[in-house]
């Protein structure tokens, strides 16, 4: 059997599904793989999982039509407050505290969980004709000759397109089958994920404590509820996530303060390992990488998905102006634009985020004094203080339509 369409995406996380319907409603065919079966990446209960989404990634949720399913569900992050300093002794005097009230635009992003997201990228590409899903199958090859490219699945179906995306996650198999190398570095970090029940209300501040082994994040969801994003060093992580949840929050304590009152844990625990990874190049034949698959980063301050979706609104931007303008939308010229336009930028921001994590998750005397003067001085300089706001937003440098909320 041979099924063909415009545009092929291999892996229906976030970033696939999300270009998927940003192609679909300017009238291209697409066909989405994704290795889960239909019914579990339908579940919907409260796990814990939850994302960071910037303002410009909001905007691009509105342009899709799905955040008026979201709203209602989203928590906006109002301030973001950053501290260094050691489990148990309280955090550096030094600090920097973001407002939104410092910008005109709104919020500076909105914590959005998993349980809420996914249904309603799952809803929308159910209604939408022009989106093909193939659920529970995996892409095991792709051969690309001069008018598209076939991929063949493990139940040794063939799918034929014009344009294969990897979508599928750092260790891409499109990235490995087209011949793009990666480069990278493991952290000896691993992230323990949770959501934590807490006494006092959050009132929509997320938390970032830098610690010698690595960076603890506390994020506002909806009610007294935060996620948790908490990096140790591999081997203390595994200690920690075999404990039982009585003697988890007991190592969590000290880690998190005593300012949101008794703390307790809400939902399952999860472990990711942390390391650095980013394709050589985010094109190849016929072919274009987006999300993880294109740029894996720490998750210091929670831009995996934002990035991966600054991916999203650039590739749908690209290829539906070039479709509108008569061009081959997998010609070597179209997705160079797409290249020049994400792979700087990605790279950039991966790397700073490397930077700041080998900055912050250490204990030498003298980085830690630099670096809290440092902060010191950025609080107390508003102008660069409103920048660092912007940023985080999403809104700065060269922004895709569908960030800044606008139609294709």
């Amino acid at each position: 059997m041979t099924q063909t369409s415009d545009i092929l995406i291999v892996g229906g996380g976030l970033a696939g599904p999300s270009l998927a319907l940003a192609l679909a409603l300017q009238g291209l065919t697409v066909t989405i793989i994704d290795a889960l079966p239909a019914t579990t990446r339908a579940e919907s209960g409260f796990d814990g999982r939850s994302y960071a989404l910037s303002l410009a990634s909001q905007r691009l949720l509105g342009a899709l039509g799905l955040w008026r399913d979201l709203a209602d569900t989203a928590q906006p992050m109002l301030e973001i407050k950053v501290t260094d300093g050691r489990a148990g002794e309280g955090p550096s005097p030094f600090w920097m505290h973001f407002d939104h009230a410092e910008i005109e635009e709104g919020p500076m992003g909105y914590m959005v969980e998993d349980r809420h997201l996914r249904p309603v990228l799952l809803a929308a590409m159910d209604a939408e004709p022009n989106i093909t899903q193939i659920s529970g199958q995996t892409a095991v090859d792709q051969t690309v000759d001069a008018t598209g490219v076939t991929v063949t699945l493990d139940n040794g179906d063939t799918l034929r397109t014009r344009l294969l995306i990897g979508a599928d996650g750092r260790r891409s198999g499109v990235q490995a089958r087209a011949g793009i190398k990666r480069s990278g570095w493991d952290y000896n970090q691993t992230a323990l994920v949770c959501a934590i029940e807490h006494e006092k209300p959050h009132f929509g501040t997320a938390h970032q404590f830098f610690m010698p082994p690595g960076p603890l994040a506390i994020l506002p969801l909806r009610g007294n509820v935060s996620s948790i994003v908490w990096s140790e060093r591999t081997d203390q992580a595994a200690a920690i996530n075999a404990l039982d949840d009585a003697s988890y929050i007991k190592v969590l304590r000290p880690r998190f303060g005593d300012f949101l009152g008794d703390i307790k844990l809400a939902g399952k625990r999860f472990t990711y390992p942390l390391n650095i990874t980013i394709a050589n190049s985010f094109v190849a034949d016929r072919v274009a990488l987006i999300g993880d698959a294109a740029h894996g980063v720490h998750p210091i301050a929670g831009q995996g998905l934002n990035a991966g979706l600054k991916d999203v609104g650039a590739l749908a931007e690209v290829l539906i102006d070039a479709q509108r303008r008569g061009e081959d939308i997998a010609s070597p010229l179209v997705l160079e634009r797409y290249q020049e336009w994400r792979r700087f930028d990605a790279t950039s921001m991966a790397l700073a985020m490397d930077a700041f994590n080998k900055l912050f998750s250490n204990d030498n005397p003298l980085l830690r004094m630099g670096r809290d003067l440092g902060m010191g001085v950025i609080n107390a300089m508003p102008r660069l203080r409103r920048t660092f706001i912007r940023e985080a937003a999403g809104l700065t440098g060269d922004v895709p339509r569908l960030l800044k909320g606008e139609a294709l």
